[in-house]
């Protein structure tokens, strides 16, 4: 993975895109922190998670009890008194 800063990349886009279609992923700097990436169109198609997100699967399980629907619509009758 090649990694550039705005202005190369600026001046260098063509090259970068016929290089994504050709599979190569560029980092993009901005003040040499990570802020962009011009990937493959097959990399920006895969949909996944978040790691953050993904630490939280399975975390509320219980939390609204046995029968979820049902605790949920008693806070509501609850809430509209």
């Amino acid at each position: 993975m090649e990694t550039l800063g705005i202005d190369a990349t600026r001046r260098r886009l063509p090259e970068l895109v016929a290089a994504a279609h050709a599979g190569k992923t560029t980092l993009i700097t901005r003040h040499g922190r990570p802020y962009a990436a011009i990937v493959p169109v097959e990399k920006a198609s895969q949909r996944r998670l978040p790691t953050a997100m993904l630490a939280l699967k399975g975390c509320a399980v219980g939390l609204w009890g046995e029968e979820p629907a049902r605790s949920v619509e008693a806070l509501r009758a609850e809430w509209a008194e």
